[in-house]
């Protein structure tokens, strides 16, 4: 494990306090204000957890270069820290690799992941570049996309320490079919139909390599979890209910 200290991790819990835990994981550059929406839409019924990934947001960047199972392992400590029990992850792009890592590795109860990549199909361009092409194409958004803009836009990028660059290369060229393989538990796979950062086409794979899930194509991009948040969020109470 890459050393890491909690304390230097920033995090959230809000919502009801007699619910299930859920931790929601946002993509690769972003925050906790990008799961915000979400969370807040699920708090009357369930625990809430959101944290700021080593390196973006309030949280310190890593001392060394992690992978993905780094940052799995990180999340890990952070919910023995918080005694929690048998989460539900639900991660977003590279949150959503990071669940992929963790639910192979440790307990939970079920995974809701959206375009999350994880088995590689093709090459072009790389995936932060997919990542600012679907970002601009959230109209109408409002603070969605201001706030899209401010943690994926290509001057973010540009001012990022050298460390997390190398963190980047690393992670986005992990191919996590392995992972995918061991999770046994409910995992819920929710997906824009116009996903350029990771296309339909991988969700499809991905959904093979599980044991046990499940594929919801919904019309939107990168970030149709944000442009469909009303549905996905009904869609993921009947999912935690089932």
């Amino acid at each position: 494990m890459k050393s890491v200290n909690l304390d230097k991790v920033n995090y959230i819990q809000y919502g009801n306090d007699k619910g299930e835990d859920i931790i929601l994981l946002h993509g690769w550059g972003q925050n906790i204000q990008m799961m915000e929406p979400l969370g807040n839409l699920l708090s009357s019924k369930y625990h809430i957890t959101i944290l700021d990934f080593p390196g973006y947001g309030m949280s310190a960047e890593p001392d060394e270069v992690w992978g993905v199972s780094d940052y799995a392992l990180m999340v890990h400590e952070l919910v023995e820290k918080l005694k929690i029990k048998k989460p539900t992850l639900i991660g977003h792009s590279f949150g959503g690799r990071v669940a992929i890592c963790y639910a192979a590795k440790y307990d939970v109860s079920k995974v809701v992941l959206f375009g999350a990549p994880c088995v590689r199909t093709k090459k072009g361009l790389t995936l932060k570049e997919k990542m600012l092409k679907q970002a601009k194409k959230l109209p109408g958004m409002g603070k969605i996309a201001e706030i899209a803009k401010n943690y994926i836009g290509s001057e973010d990028y540009k001012n990022a320490t050298p460390r997390m660059r190398e963190i980047l290369v690393k992670t986005v060229n992990e191919d996590l079919s392995e992972y995918a393989k061991k999770i046994t538990v409910p995992t819920l796979l929710i997906w824009g139909e116009n996903d350029e950062a990771a296309p339909v086409e991988e969700a499809k794979l991905l959904e093979q390599l599980l044991v046990d899930g499940a594929l919801i194509i919904l019309p939107g991009t990168h970030y149709a979890y944000l442009e469909n948040l009303n549905q996905v969020t009904n869609i993921i109470n009947k999912f935690m209910e089932g």
